[in-house]
């Protein structure tokens, strides 16, 4: 389907407003799809290759200590005799399996310790040696492993097309009401992106959200909402059919550029789609008009600090009552898939299975039958 076809019988243009990394690396080649998990710290390489050494020295000083005990059971061709020198000769050779032959072990005892003790440091010496190679093969399993039970584990998440300015904020919006970075994937197809996620402790997948596969290495068919925050507005339409496709179910809220482009997202399979261009301009005009109210709108906005907008289920305590009635600060009543405003006659008395959106004090939000939810810009999906 182009993005100028007709939809349901309607026929929408988009309006491309500028390029977009995403569509623009799409175009260019196919982005390789990898799914990164969080970095554990290590140490560094300097720090990782003395503590090698350190641990070869060891092992060689133990093998010096073995052989220079039981110098008599061993016999050095040159004169006979086996000193300190010697055993650091032999043990040097032996462990690097060298094995020149003009020191050996004669008697039983040393040809036992020789068995029992010097072959396992051999062996041990060489597999810091060769540390590197293994440390590898070591961090590959495990890497696979983690990701084998990450995708077992992961079910109910949220997914986040896109890390820019709109990706990040709203990721900030979500960490402030409780959501665990766990509970969080982001799919963006630069990799250096990616790292910064990666580094700020959230999972990520590299590659083209519009393309179905990526969406199914980010586990978007048990994501339980999905968050696209991409630059073009004809990407957000391609994603979110991706998306609705995939997941049947998920809550799906968009942004877009431009106004005239948001009736096509909805019709795509977005739950909620935010303008962001019109909501910054509304934002400004209301400052400008009183700064007051929009330093209020501003606080709003910001989840976590001073006044915050949340949606809560009603309590048994306020079934009956009118919507001024109850302690909170009451914006509106979602009632089924009906959002009634606070001065609608239909929104009192409150019934048991309505949900409440309030203006709380962030310090004191409180869990009541359940935790609040974060509402941003959102509306039910007719």
């Amino acid at each position: 389907m182009g993005l100028g076809d007709a939809v349901d019988g309607r026929v929408f243009h988009v309006k491309l407003p500028g390029h977009d990394l995403m569509a623009r690396r799409a175009d260019e080649h196919v982005v390789p799809t990898r799914v990164l998990l969080p970095r554990r710290a290590v140490a560094g390489p300097a720090r990782q290759v003395a503590k090698r050494l350190l641990m070869a020295l060891l092992v060689l000083a133990a093998t010096v200590l073995i052989v220079w005990t039981d110098r008599g059971g061993y016999h050095d061709a040159a004169d006979g005799k086996v000193d300190l020198l010697d055993a650091v000769y032999y043990a040097t050779v032996t462990l690097s399996t060298t094995g020149y032959g003009d020191i050996t072990p004669y008697s039983d005892g040393a040809r036992l310790t020789n068995v029992v003790l010097v072959t396992p440091l051999r062996v041990l010496f060489l597999i810091i040696l060769v540390g590197t190679t293994l440390e590898v093969l070591t961090e590959r399993t495990r890497e696979d492993f983690r990701l084998k039970r990450w995708r077992t584990n992961l079910r109910d998440h949220t997914v986040v097309v896109g890390f820019g300015t709109k990706g990040r904020s709203a990721i900030q919006t979500l960490c402030a009401t409780g959501l665990k970075k766990e509970q969080i994937v982001i799919v963006d197809p630069a990799t250096k992106v990616i790292e910064i996620a990666n580094a700020e402790g959230f999972v990520g997948v590299v590659g083209d959200a519009t393309r179905s596969d990526v969406l199914l290495r980010a586990e978007l068919q048990k994501a339980r909402q999905i968050i696209i925050a991409t630059q073009r507005d004809d990407t957000a339409v391609l994603v979110a059919l991706t998306a609705r496709q995939l997941n049947r179910g998920a809550k799906i809220v968009a942004a877009v550029r431009e106004e005239e482009n948001a009736p096509l997202l909805r019709q795509s399979g977005a739950d909620a789609v935010i303008t962001s261009a019109s909501a910054a301009g509304r934002l400004l005009g209301l400052s400008v008009l009183s700064p007051s109210a929009g330093t209020v709108m501003e606080d709003l906005i910001q989840q976590g600090s001073g006044l915050d907008l949340v949606e809560r289920p009603v309590i048994k305590a306020e079934v009956g009552k009118s919507v001024r009635e109850t302690e909170d600060l009451v914006v509106s009543v979602l009632r089924g898939h009906r959002l009634l405003g606070y001065d609608d006659p239909a929104a009192s008395p409150l019934q048991l299975t309505d949900r409440l959106i309030t203006i709380v004090r962030a310090s004191n939000e409180s869990p009541q039958d359940g935790p609040p939810t974060s509402m941003g810009a959102s509306r039910p999906r007719d």
